[in-house]
């Protein structure tokens, strides 16, 4: 944090104390607004990866907890994409996210293409609009297993007394769910929140793996990176601590809220 305060843009030594003028910098002089576009691209990585997420985890977690046939191997092939690394699932989504139309497309519109429906073709992370939308898909086929794990762990965690207990007082299977069942997951769905809110936070390795630096699809930490390469350390410095309040605004107030809770038992 010290760096952030010091007047060094180069290899050099600090030339003294800068003040918050690394910090405003980033808002007011930063070239093109490139901080605030990285940030602005982080938020919407972020929405969709949340989103898509705990929708999918969640989902999924509820038709195991109906005891499917073949649960065992279902719990496997969600759970896979887990033990990919970020940067290998980045480039296998590189290839089927492919933004190429027509006799150039490949991967998911090659597919669309094939099936008659070339009108579903688009430029997935290449639209400037919507782009770090489609970057969160991989991101979320990769994590929605695990977050269907602590899901159904919550689902498997609810005493059975309740389920009973609830049914011999005549509540219908919606009624179960809606009142007994789901408000028991809140703690699960909490910590499923900061789970991917702090994952995405520091996404990094995806990104580059699908797209590379570049000022579409650039976040925080793609921005950090790229300035170390320049020896700007204040300024690289001044951003890390940004992204560590950002973590922390998320982390710090479930953190209060456990302790609260286990002191209240």
């Amino acid at each position: 944090m010290n760096l952030s305060f010091q007047n060094r843009h180069n290899a050099l030594p600090s030339k003294g104390f800068a003040g918050l003028s690394n910090y405003t910098d980033l808002f007011t002089q930063d070239i093109g607004g490139r901080f605030t576009h990285s940030l602005w691209n982080l938020a919407v990585f972020t929405v969709a990866f949340i989103g898509g997420t705990l929708l999918l985890g969640f989902l999924w977690a509820f038709l195991l907890e109906r005891r499917a046939r073949g649960e065992g191997f279902f719990r496997a092939v969600y759970l896979f994409p887990m033990a990919v690394s970020f940067a290998a699932s980045g480039v296998v989504w590189r290839w089927l996210m492919n933004p190429g139309k027509g006799s150039a497309a490949g991967g998911i519109n090659a597919i669309f293409g094939d099936l008659h429906l070339s009108f579903l073709q688009n430029d997935w992370w290449t639209n400037p609009d919507w782009g770090m939308a489609a970057m969160a898909l991989p991101a979320i086929w990769q994590l929605s297993g695990y977050i269907m794990a602590l899901f159904l762990a919550g689902f498997r965690g609810i005493p059975a007394e309740l389920k009973e207990a609830a049914t011999v007082d005549g509540a219908s299977t919606y009624q179960l769910y809606r009142h007994v069942l789901f408000p028991q997951l809140t703690p699960v769905a909490l910590s499923a929140l900061i789970i991917t809110g702090h994952v995405s936070m520091k996404m990094f390795d995806l990104i580059m793996s699908v797209s590379g630096a570049q000022w579409l699809t650039e976040v925080p930490s793609v921005y950090i990176w790229q300035t170390l390469l320049t020896s700007d350390y204040a300024k690289a410095a001044a951003i890390s601590v940004i992204l560590l309040l950002f973590v922390a605004v998320l982390i710090v107030p479930y953190l209060i809220h456990v302790y609260r809770v286990e002191k209240a038992r």
